[in-house]
């Protein structure tokens, strides 16, 4: 209901229409524009919701009574207010124009305005229309969803405006300029895959204020699969690490086997941590038998998955400085060949040697 439902007294209907035949439109004179001049309203005034709107009537000395309405109501007749609305004031009343305010104007208030005018001669009129944007505003969007991968998703987000915005779904989850964009206020995903997991972003925009922006977010479950499990080489005595990662959502549980057996941590000296994607299976002493073959096994809600990780003999040799070989001798033997060294420069400028017989024992 605009201002122009809001009257005093349900009888002042009746004081309208007589206003209007016999103030305004005096009997036998048809309402009429008039000349393209006089009275001359403002172009049509638009304005945002809760924002003012003034309606300008520009008018002269030939008028003797003037009023502005909306539709069939009066809002106001001279200086003589009508409407019981307190959001319609006058603002100027002078001989050259006629003007009111509606504050805090909303979406009801739209519509056409009138300016009406008695001269000498006739009435005229003339016309303005107030159009009210309103700003968009999302009012229904879908909850976070969680689906298992190869299944088929609809979001939905809805949105009002003046002008009726445009809904655009964006997918946040990937680099930029990578993410589909659809413009509709459904997002249907159908053989969802899991790189397509993640914020969705929905924005209403009418360009009458800033975009009003929504997030959803889609999480899709998939079954373990092992991205990294390399075999490792450890030397008698040391310590050595076996690492098993493992993508999967929900996240995966690890189990570790040897052969038949599974391992625990504290048993046979091994340790057993998981973190995240990564499990380690960690020997702190190594010896003959840590040596073999390990399985590792990944498994979720969805189905579980094995890698095969083998732990080695490592071999390592010292080398042996030079200046401790360069006057050698073999001890049981009277007469040695001298023991000749073949030099090499490391990185650091470092001369090592390496034991090497170039000659037999004579």
């Amino acid at each position: 209901m605009g201002v122009c439902g809001y009257l005093f007294l349900p009888w002042k209907c009746l004081v309208v229409v007589s206003l209007r035949l016999l103030f305004l439109v005096p009997t036998g004179v048809p309402v009429r524009s008039g000349d393209a001049t006089f009275p001359k309203a403002m172009d049509n005034v638009t304005v945002r919701q809760g924002e003012s709107a003034t309606l300008r009537c520009t008018i002269d000395d030939r008028v003797t009574r003037v009023a502005w309405l909306n539709r069939s109501t009066i809002l106001y007749a001279g200086n003589d207010k009508w409407s019981i609305d307190p959001r319609v004031i006058i603002l100027v009343n002078t001989p050259t124009q006629y003007s009111i305010m509606i504050q805090n104007v909303d979406v009801y208030d739209e519509g056409p305005y009138t300016c009406s005018v008695q001269t000498d001669n006739h009435p005229k009129t003339s016309r303005v229309h107030l159009i009210v944007q309103v700003p968009p505003q999302i009012m229904n969007i879908s909850s976070d969803v969680t689906v298992n991968e190869g299944s088929s998703v609809t979001l939905l987000c809805l949105a009002i405006g003046r002008p009726e915005p445009t809904v655009t779904w964006r997918h946040l989850s990937v680099k930029e300029g990578q993410g589909f964009v659809s413009e509709d206020e459904y997002l249907e995903i159908s053989d969802i895959k899991r790189d397509q997991s993640g914020e969705y972003e929905c924005s209403a925009l009418n360009d009458v204020a800033a975009p009003d922006v929504r997030k959803v977010k889609i999480t899709v479950n998939y079954p373990p699969y092992i991205s990294k499990a390399r075999n490792t080489g450890v030397s008698v005595g040391q310590k050595g690490i076996l690492s098993c990662e493992a993508s999967a959502v929900p996240m995966a549980e690890f189990q570790w086997f040897k052969e038949d057996t599974r391992l625990a941590t504290g048993l046979d000296g091994v340790r057993i941590e998981n973190k995240g994607r990564i499990s380690t299976l960690t020997f702190f002493n190594v010896s003959e038998k840590d040596y073999g073959n390990y399985t590792c096994v990944a498994t979720n809600t969805l189905g579980n998955t094995n890698a095969s990780i083998t732990l080695y003999a490592n071999w390592t040799f010292s080398p042996i400085r030079s200046t401790s070989l360069e006057s050698a001798t073999f001890p049981h033997v009277q007469h040695p060949s001298p023991v000749r060294s073949q030099h090499r420069e490391d990185t650091d400028s470092e001369l090592l040697v390496y034991d090497i017989i170039l000659s037999l024992f004579k």
